[in-house]
């Protein structure tokens, strides 16, 4: 038939863009964690540490120049290097360093590295003075005149035993030669932002010049997925314009945006992030660079213009510091509480936003009722299916009316013979005459493909979807099925090869797409019937490497398109080919001698 032609057609497609995905994005994905793994072990048992930063902001951008040395020890000696200031709260737990009054060591309490709970906390921030250094940094750029001002190399002072949690802010000061005096009150929420304000007083003689500089800067490259369905890197919205740069862009080119009023800036990773929210009445300055002398370095900065505290009087300055997962109410609830623009673009919905993020809403209000995110995907694929409902009653109804005028095509192609242009004509005039759309059965697949897209990027960007479990073995929607056929299921002592890993989940969706393509009659032509044949067990082996939130989605799906097609047909009086199929595939062909 013309529409299986059409059918087969757009699944040959579908094939090739997830083949495509598989080979550009999904293995390169892999190697990139697998190697990211190591190395985070690797780091564990050694500790590489860094000389402390020894530069400080320069008079046009703030800079933090690096030494070239290195020498090793270990990170309790980073830390208990300097003064400091405690944080614990639900959340976070660190400190504030004075020198400097750096963020700069800091751990999110609620998630860990592995799916074991017993399992190391995740680490953010790190002291400047180690190998992956990370941290944020507020100061100010000056003048003779004005003295020195807070800088990298700044000792504040701090209360004696003061210890930052969501109820007890802390209030730093310093006051330089000049007079001016600069006290910095550091609080926090219950969960990641940080409100920084600086009351500044000139006690001096003379006007005060300054310009305030926020920036976040992170010592070497990080691992992160080679693949363009996430952005890792340097992101923010300047005015309100949203910029996304990758760290091999930066290290060729710094982005320089123009001048601007309001948003944010910093640097993400897939789910964790830490940005700066300069004032949002006040112009200022961007970059996006990427550092070289001493240890290199990627930092993302701005610098507001300057201002003047006369004498006897006092300016105060406002920051908001970004430092945790991104967790989307969280998230979307700093955009809304402090008018943070396009804050909810810390997350990568990518650009189907306007499907992935109310897909993610439908998964989140199931998940908030039965609390667990497979019992949630599996109700929203059920609302897609739903949704879709009307294209696939148009599809099957496409397939009736294409069955019912067979005979007449068969008439055709036997008038017409080889002028095939007689019959294309013949064909589409037939068409018009019986009101039949020879493409309507392509569209439902081809529409669900963005949908595919769109719930594979939510299973794989959000961070409620980290270490969610399902039922059974599957601990983790976000990272593939764990067992394999290769060693029994996990009966047999090794692992299994990463091209031929192969779990009971990926097997059971191969099976459903196996009985969901049976539902269709074999197409005559050779080619179709070979990917009708090969399709289920290529797209097994492509899947088995797939987050298994995606599989699950995936087997489900195919299962309710097998009931829903069924009611379909049958309402159409559609023969359903199902058992036919089965009966035909597992019957002797007869020999050429036998016919």
């Amino acid at each position: 038939m013309q529409n299986n032609r059409n059918y087969f057609i757009a699944i040959a497609l579908s094939v090739l863009i997830v083949l495509g995905w598989q080979f550009l994005y999904m293995n390169p994905r892999i190697e990139a964690q697998r190697k990211a793994e190591l190395a985070q072990k690797a780091q564990q048992k050694i500790e590489q540490v860094q000389t402390p930063t020894a530069g400080g902001a320069g008079t046009a951008q703030p800079n933090g120049a690096a030494p070239s040395a290195t020498t090793t020890t270990s990170l309790i000696d980073a830390l208990a290097k300097n003064p400091r200031v405690v944080i614990d709260t639900a959340a976070l737990a660190g400190s504030i360093n004075l020198v400097g009054a750096r963020l700069d060591d800091l751990k999110l309490k609620g998630y860990h590295e592995t799916v074991d709970d017993s399992s190391p906390i995740i680490t953010l921030f790190s002291p400047s003075e180690t190998k992956d250094g990370y941290f944020a940094e507020l100061g100010y750029i000056g003048d003779a005149a004005t003295g020195s001002v807070p800088g990298p190399s700044t000792v504040w002072t701090a209360p004696e035993g003061a210890k930052l949690t969501e109820k007890t802010p802390v209030t730093l000061t310093y006051t330089n030669e000049k007079g001016i005096t600069f006290a910095r009150t550091i609080s926090v929420d219950e969960h990641y932002m940080f409100t920084v304000t600086d009351k500044i007083t000139n006690a001096g003689q003379a006007a005060a010049a300054l310009s305030s500089y926020g920036r976040v800067t992170r010592y070497n490259k990080p691992a992160v997925a080679s693949t363009y369905v996430l952005h890792e890197g340097f992101i923010g919205v300047i005015g309100d314009s949203l910029i996304e740069s990758k760290y091999a862009a930066v290290e060729k080119e710094a982005v320089t945006p123009e001048t601007a009023t309001g948003g944010w800036l910093g640097i993400t990773d897939k789910y964790w992030a830490a940005t700066i929210i300069p004032p949002q009445q006040t112009p200022y300055d961007a970059r996006f660079t990427h550092f070289t002398d001493g240890q290199p370095r990627f930092q993302a900065d701005y610098k507001q213009n300057a201002v003047t505290v006369a004498p006897g009087q006092s300016l105060e300055l406002k920051n908001l510091v970004f430092a945790g997962a991104k967790e989307v109410p969280v998230i979307d609830g700093y955009e809304k509480t402090y008018s943070i623009p396009k804050f909810d673009r810390l997350i990568d919905w990518g650009w189907f936003y306007f499907l992935t993020k109310p897909m993610f809403r439908l998964m989140d209000f199931f998940f908030r009722y039965f609390g667990n995110f497979g019992v949630a995907i599996l109700l929203t694929t059920i609302v897609v299916k739903a949704l879709f409902f009307p294209l696939a009653s148009k599809q099957y109804a496409s397939m009736a009316n294409m069955k019912r005028v067979q005979p007449k095509m068969e008439e055709l192609k036997t008038k017409f013979g080889d002028d095939r242009m007689a019959l294309q004509q013949a064909t589409m005039q037939l068409y018009k005459d019986e009101k039949i759309n020879p493409i309507a059965g392509c569209w439902p697949i081809l529409l669900q493909v963005p949908v595919f897209f769109a719930l594979y990027k939510v299973i794989y960007i959000t961070i409620e979807m980290r270490h969610a479990p399902f039922f059974g073995w599957i601990q983790d929607l976000s990272a593939p099925d764990p067992t394999s056929f290769i060693n029994l299921f996990g009966l047999l002592p090794f692992e299994a090869p990463t091209l031929l890993h192969l779990g009971i989940w990926p097997l059971i969706m191969g099976v459903t797409m196996f009985v969901q393509m049976r539902m269709n009659p074999t197409p005559p032509d050779p080619t179709q019937a070979m990917i009708f044949n090969w399709m289920p067990l290529v797209f097994t082996f492509m899947l088995a490497s797939f987050p298994a939130g995606l599989v699950i989605y995936w087997a489900w799906n195919n299962t309710l398109s097998v009931l829903q097609q069924s009611v379909i047909m049958k309402r159409h009086g559609v023969k359903i080919e199902l058992f036919d199929n089965l009966k035909g595939l597992f019957k002797r062909k007869p020999a050429p001698t036998e016919k």
